[in-house]
């Protein structure tokens, strides 16, 4: 049996349909469904059982669960604007480190969810304390378990991978409110006002110049399939793209897609903006401080261990999934 923690959530669910194509339906599916709109990301899974996060804990720290082949990790508090730090360390820095020590006591390969909030402001993204410093509670729960498996890579009984995710985007993130990825929030925007907002200039960046690495969940998926099947390896590994593309590449892509399904012309980015289909507010006071204005996986680390496949292009990964919303008449 796998166990997929956080399997109604956004990367969990899609997860648990990668572990799908490989074969595998003797998944246990872990998560909390008291917002039940989540089971939608559950339908076409195929799984053995769901237990609610509370029950597995309790579970866990009493050995009353079946044989494991492995855990993946995702189940977390994603926003990074909780600032309830009791909270936030005890639901992703405490149940990680259950995890972990349920994992090495029974030798179970361990993959979870780091993030590449722990970074902070960078501007380098590689896997090293000199440059790992959190702006916010959140990186900061994510940063803390990192510490914990370097402290442990020498004397692991099992191998324990940590996935620094970017900004991942993708299927399956419609209950994510205010922390979906900006490319959800552009579709929408358009689809309901004709017009797409993006932050005004402010850092040194031009109006829509802030860059993320923006990284397709399918590419996340692929990633943690190799590292899967790769029981020899364990350690802190990047999980982007290794390119950083402005968030006027995302909301261009957007509205062009969506125009292209209503048979329209492609518009380069002036004309967007001179049409008044792409349109700059001004950069909010509160995350002034706290708002990662450039991010870049540095991939060194993830292609060293052998992973060698190309990661979608914000062109054609936002594309991608704009049409698979249209088709599916979820936007």
């Amino acid at each position: 049996m796998i166990i997929v923690t956080g399997a109604a959530g956004f990367i969990g669910s899609n997860l648990v349909r990668g572990l799908n194509r490989l074969g595998h339906t003797d998944i246990l599916v872990v998560d909390d469904l008291v917002e039940g709109d989540k089971f939608v990301n559950m339908v076409d899974l195929s799984i053995s059982d769901y237990m609610d996060k509370d029950d597995f804990r309790i579970r866990l720290a009493q050995n009353r669960l079946p044989k494991i082949e492995a855990i993946l990790h995702q189940g977390a508090c994603s926003d990074t604007t909780e600032r309830n730090g009791k909270y936030m360390l005890d639901n992703n820095y405490r149940v990680t480190l259950e995890i972990f020590e349920f994992a090495q006591k029974h030798k179970v390969p361990l993959l979870y969810a780091s993030s590449a909030a722990v970074y902070g402001a960078g501007p380098q993204y590689v896997e090293d304390l000199r440059f790992e410093a959190p702006l916010n509670v959140y990186g900061y729960s994510k940063y803390l378990f990192d510490q914990v498996l370097r402290r442990h890579l020498d004397n692991l009984t099992a191998p324990v991978v940590g996935l620094r995710y970017f900004n991942v985007y993708g299927p399956g993130e419609q209950h994510k409110g205010r922390m979906a990825s900006v490319a959800f929030h552009n579709m929408n925007q358009f689809r309901a006002e004709g017009h797409v907002r993006l932050f005004g200039g402010w850092d040194g960046y031009e109006s829509g110049g802030q860059m993320r690495d923006f990284i397709h969940v399918d590419d996340v998926v692929s990633v943690n399939m190799f590292f899967l099947e790769r029981p020899d390896i364990s350690g802190v590994f990047n999980c982007g793209t290794g390119r950083a593309q402005p968030f006027n590449d995302v909301a261009s892509t957007v509205v062009n897609t969506l125009r292209q399904s209503q048979g329209e012309e492609q518009l380069s980015l002036p004309e967007l903006v001179q049409q008044g289909l792409l349109r700059y507010v001004p950069f909010p006071d509160d995350l002034k401080g706290r708002y990662q204005s450039h991010t870049q996986a540095d991939l060194s680390r993830l292609r060293s261990v052998g992973y060698d496949k190309p990661f979608m292009t914000v062109q054609e990964g936002v594309a991608a999934y704009a049409q698979h919303l249209v088709q599916t008449g979820r936007l």
